[in-house]
């Protein structure tokens, strides 16, 4: 039994904890920092771009949602123009190199392999140095959308994304509409399209949802799932839904490939930022028939860093600081890592969300950017456990080590 001073302390407490933040880690040991530098990376989530031959088109498969054409809104000072020097030579690696340009900007990131998140790879991008995460969204949403598109100029333009998306996975399933039941459209469509991304090299799937509704996908039935469908009414969509992520995730699992889910404050001014809380994902992590389904929470779900961390003790969920290591200064990112570090650190997984954001900070600056500022701050977050006496110097490089590779290896059994 717990004493009653206990239990109205305790909220006290946490409130008072919550509420203060730790002093800045201090600076990085140098020798630390120099082994930290030299250990090559897994990269768990980028948007890498191809180099098209003269006379192609530019490469539009690096996101299914690209949010370079969203309406405005106050972006973070690594954003704005002229925050960023464009990457030396890299006009003349990309002549040069032409389609083996992404492999020479990963040496200069200091990353081994890259989890490419893209519609579709192509030449350059290739195992063993890119594995491909395929995006999923599009098998959420097999009725009418236009309803859920009327929401905001942002919500238009994503759903009119999604549906092209779907159309293409309809094609590649022999069809030119989604099937009249939902039984079909699992057999005929969600499933095979799945399989055929696992077949193709896919080592996960990919949901960026938190832009186009709420993380809260609940467990429905099949009766209800089947009915909604069957009706064909955006009135009550919310369900199937629901219904679809969790048979989805379910697939995942049968097939060895793990989630991906977006949780971060995304981009526009438009997102809803609660709707991507990872705590709304707590039922799914507990469903017992997900278990065998390995979930990566991306971005580490800021702002609810600390929200997030008690999410890791399910047996099957991971997060990665992807983008967390571009806005942030290593000083501040190292605050969050060492949280995490200290709770479980065979989840947490060095990633960078490399993107094309502009000219001056495309794919290749933004990578390696935040790879940069990635080894700092897991260095600075290293030695201040280090100078507390949490943990020794042979076992700070263990933990740089693990978050740099070997827990992304042991996941996806690279």
């Amino acid at each position: 039994m717990i004493p009653k001073s206990y239990q109205y302390g305790a909220p006290l407490l946490a409130l008072l904890v919550a509420g203060c933040s730790r002093a800045p880690e201090p600076a990085a040991d140098p020798g630390l920092l120099s082994e930290i530098q030299r250990i090559r990376a897994i990269d768990n989530h980028a948007h890498p771009v191809r180099v098209t031959p003269q006379g192609e088109p530019p490469d539009r498969f690096y996101d299914a949602l690209p949010v370079e054409n969203l309406e405005p809104g106050s972006d973070p000072l690594i954003f704005r123009p002229g925050a960023v020097t464009p990457l030396a030579g890299k006009r003349d690696a990309m002549a040069q190199r032409g389609v083996d340009y992404p492999s020479w900007v990963l040496d200069q990131m200091g990353v081994e392999t890259m989890l490419a998140n893209r519609v579709e790879m192509g030449p350059g991008m290739q195992p063993p140095r890119f594995r491909w995460v395929p995006y999923a969204d599009a098998l959420l949403f097999p009725l009418d959308n236009s309803t859920l598109a009327a929401r905001n100029s942002d919500r238009k333009a994503f759903f009119a994304l999604e549906d092209q998306l779907r159309a293409r996975y309809l094609r590649e399933a022999g069809l030119t509409a989604s099937p009249a039941t939902l039984a079909d459209y699992l057999s005929r469509v969600v499933t095979p399209t799945l399989e055929r991304h696992r077949q193709g090299g896919a080592v996960a799937e990919k949901f960026e949802a938190a832009y186009l509704r709420s993380l809260a996908f609940d467990a429905v039935d099949r009766a209800t799932a089947d009915r909604i469908y069957a009706a064909r009414s955006a009135a009550d969509y919310k369900p199937l839904q629901d219904f679809l992520f969790r048979y989805i995730a379910a697939e995942c699992g049968r097939l060895g490939m793990a989630v991906h889910i977006h949780t971060e404050a995304g981009a526009g001014s438009y997102f809803d930022v609660a709707g991507a809380n990872p705590l709304l994902l707590e039922s799914v992590f507990n469903d017992p028939s997900l278990r065998q389904t390995r979930f990566v929470m991306l971005h580490g779900g800021w702002p609810f860093n600390r929200a997030i961390m008690p999410l890791l003790t399910k047996p099957n969920v991971w997060l990665d600081f992807s983008n967390q290591d571009l806005i942030f200064t290593p000083a501040t990112l190292a605050t969050t890592l060492r949280e995490w570090l200290e709770w479980v650190p065979e989840k947490i997984l060095f990633a960078t969300d490399a993107y094309p954001y502009s000219d001056q900070l495309g794919w290749g600056e933004s990578g390696i950017i935040a790879a940069r500022n990635a080894r700092e701050a897991l260095a600075r977050a290293l030695t201040a456990m280090m100078h507390d006496g949490e943990i020794t110097r042979a076992r700070a490089g263990e933990l740089a080590r693990m978050t740099l590779r070997d827990n992304a290896k042991k996941l996806y059994g690279f």
